[in-house]
């Protein structure tokens, strides 16, 4: 009997290699073999060209090459036509993939230590779900629809999303036409189509801005640090795509009556302001259609303020925002869907000297008044430079006092660009946190003076974010472009908190795992109790316990397809384990408070660890799973929660190491409130946030009501 047996290698959009896709017998119909077998990495391709020949003994009837398109993509395809049993040749390609997967590690210069690869078995709960789900082996749409609703909490689910599903894992061809098996079923759990967020903008967003945390960036056009790093338009446009939707720009005079971004006062080099617009202009709405906010911190002379005017107006042209006779407080990111915003005030260093167009003399009066908000970042002496001495001051340019005069004083045209005016008034706390009931306006504090008002202000900053707006930024001594915790200024319903996003660390990971929640545009809405008219939160008082979040970790895939097999470990496959760390920033009532902190068990080879937006810090951790690429766990975790709606999901995956610190393999950070209950594929992400494309968990999610759950406990005892 004569079969077709071929062999397809996807190509990306630039001719870059991927992996194998399929393994395919053909006789009138589709078999097909163990999809895990062909997942492999490039060189399994080469290996099958050069091997081809051994796969039927010798008894070729035709073989040839041939590319064509699929899905926007070229398909290298190998078919060789040949004489033999199906069971014969089968036994032989696993056979000749199996010693493909095994992995040599050298130890020492004569011996050798052999791995192989093993296929990643469904868990036991995948396997009784598709018992339970299934007939005769076989998941019909109507199987996965109850499936769908019963256990994965998707109760609106049609069977437009059944079918979805199926046509997935079509090209796969490893489940029969009336049906998923096993297989199938597993493959798709562990599918991009399964992630633990939705996908889509499910919020009301018809509600005023200040009802909304929104995704900030601090100086967006820094590629480094603060001090000496260059200025671009990437950092922009990577913020952009990544769902930011405040920008900042510092605004500086330049030679030829030109404007510049850079950080004033340091060694950072400048880009001109008008590549920093069609940077925006490109790139604002690709990932999101929200509106998108710039700050400007202007250091500018009046006749260069109707310059930047007419470069905004030209550039965004109908994009553009211009205030109306609607007040802020009735614009929501509904009504402004692809519109650009400016945030800025009038730099009262040039208004005081309008009659002086010289920059040097602006600079000179801006430093005598103690400097703007963003000299106060990583001011350095230029005199003194062989000391380093830096001078730690504190930005003003938020702060300096509104005056009524200086608003009269600013150009007509300039003023007419600003749609979020921003200022603080004169006097201390009291005063800047005073609400006007006729504007609507935004205050900044740097996260020095957030954590000082919090201490006496706190309920009066809550009360003052219900309709205004508050931008929160890093510190001045934070030059290597670290973060903060943005939770302090969340809990206080500041809607700005602006980061560094050409860092990395957790506070970067908890405030981009903030923002994947309503579909990633980059807006949140605020929990309910922080814009309560007649309640004003009190941030500072214990709350009790609200839900109780039940994790549970499977297994994990595709570290192998993402690294080499000797980047964790040079004698060994990698160990993997997660760690699980519960952090509610809340206060929890006493009685609740610590109960499920765990102490640190010694670490094992594979650990996976969730972290959890709370006030105190719980750490939880896998066993190791030791030398291999497939870790599995199926351990369970359980975590308090107090508000949910500020609450992050953080797990990391770490290869342990006995004899130094643990490789990094990986993280994620989730909103509690928005995620997807049931068994989800968890997507991983690099230090940087950018996500690998195959490593993933395996994990299911449960968030019950803490009262249900006391019931429950009862009803067993």
């Amino acid at each position: 009997m004569v079969y077709a047996f071929t062999f397809a290698k996807r190509f990306g959009s630039h001719g870059k290699q991927s992996k194998v896709l399929y393994c395919i017998l053909k006789e009138n119909s589709w078999l097909f073999f163990d999809y895990e077998f062909f997942r492999l990495r490039d060189q399994a391709f080469s290996f099958i060209v050069a091997y081809a020949i051994r796969f039927s003994d010798g008894n070729i009837i035709k073989y040839e090459w041939g590319v064509k398109t699929e899905c926007d993509n070229e398909l290298c395809i190998l078919q060789i036509i040949i004489h033999g049993s199906i069971n014969n040749i089968k036994s032989r390609i696993l056979s000749l993939f199996l010693q493909q997967m095994e992995q040599p590690f050298r130890v020492c210069i004569i011996c050798i230590r052999t791995f192989v690869h093993r296929v990643l078995e469904p868990p036991d709960d995948v396997k009784k779900l598709f018992q339970d789900y299934s007939q005769n082996g076989t998941m019909s749409m109507d199987d996965l629809l109850k499936f769908l609703s019963k256990v994965q909490g998707q109760n609106n689910a049609k069977e437009e999303d059944a079918e979805a599903i199926f046509n997935s894992l079509k090209h796969l061809n490893i489940f029969p036409r009336k049906g998923l098996n096993l297989e199938a079923f597993y493959r798709y759990l562990l599918g991009d189509l399964n992630t633990p967020l939705s996908p889509c903008v499910h919020q009301d967003m018809t509600a005023p801005l200040a009802h909304y945390f929104m995704y900030t960036g601090h100086n967006s056009y820094l590629s480094g640090n603060q001090l000496s790093s260059k200025s671009s338009v990437r950092p922009i446009k990577k913020a952009l795509k990544n769902g930011v939707r405040v920008i900042e720009l510092d605004l500086w005079p330049a030679r030829n009556n030109d404007v510049v971004v850079r950080h004033g006062g340091t060694l950072t080099t400048s880009v001109k302001l008008l590549r920093c617009l069609r940077a925006i202009k490109e790139f604002a709405f690709q990932v999101s259609e929200y509106p998108v906010v710039i700050t400007f911190e202007d250091h500018l002379t009046v006749s260069l303020q109707d310059k930047v005017a007419e470069m905004v107006t030209k550039t965004f042209r109908d994009m553009l925002y211009r205030p109306g006779k609607d007040g802020l407080e009735k614009l929501s990111p509904e009504s402004l869907k692809k519109k650009i915003l400016i945030s800025t005030k009038p730099p009262r260093e040039y208004l005081e000297t309008q009659d002086s167009n010289s920059p040097h003399e602006s600079k000179k009066s801006s430093e005598e008044q103690g400097g703007d908000e963003k000299l106060h970042s990583s001011r350095i002496n230029l005199f003194s430079c062989s000391s380093m001495c830096f001078a730690k001051q504190d930005r003003i340019d938020e702060g300096e006092q509104l005056q009524g005069e200086d608003e009269e004083m600013t150009i007509p045209k300039y003023r007419d660009l600003i749609a979020i005016p921003s200022g603080k008034p004169k006097g201390g706390l009291e005063e800047w946190l005073r609400i006007d009931e006729k504007e609507v306006r935004r205050l900044s504090l740097s996260e020095q003076e957030l954590d000082k008002a919090t201490r006496t202000y706190g309920k009066d900053i809550v009360r003052f974010t219900k309709n205004n707006l508050l931008r929160v930024y890093p510190k001045g001594t934070r030059l290597d472009s670290s973060n903060y915790d943005p939770f302090v200024g969340w809990k206080h319903g500041a809607q700005m908190v602006a980061f560094n996003m050409q860092g990395y660390g957790m506070p970067l990971w908890i405030m981009q795992g903030m923002f994947r929640a309503n579909g990633g545009c980059g807006y949140v809405k605020k929990p309910d109790f922080l814009l309560r008219e007649n309640d004003d939160f009190d941030p500072s008082v214990p709350s009790p316990v609200y839900k109780i979040l039940k994790v549970k970790i499977y297994s994990g895939e595709g570290w192998h397809l993402d690294f080499r097999h000797t980047h964790f470990d040079q004698y060994s496959p990698p160990d993997f384990l997660v760690k699980v760390r519960s952090k509610i920033d809340l206060p929890l009532l006493e009685h609740d408070h610590g109960k499920n902190v765990t102490s640190d068990n010694q670490l094992l080879d594979s650990q996976v660890g969730i972290f959890v937006g709370v006030h105190a810090s719980e750490t939880k951790r896998t066993q190791i799973a030791e030398n291999s690429w497939l870790p599995e766990w199926n351990e369970e975790f359980e975590f308090e929660v107090a508000a949910p709606e500020l609450s992050v999901l953080g797990i990391e995956v770490d290869d342990d190491d006995t004899y130094g610190s643990h490789d990094f393999a990986g993280q994620t950070y989730l909103p509690i409130s928005e995620l997807r209950t049931g068994i989800r594929a968890v997507p991983l992400y690099d230090r940087r946030g950018e996500r690998y494309k195959s490593a993933r968990l395996l994990m299911r999610f449960d968030l019950k009501d803490s009262r249900e759950c006391s019931e429950r406990q009862k009803s067993q005892d």
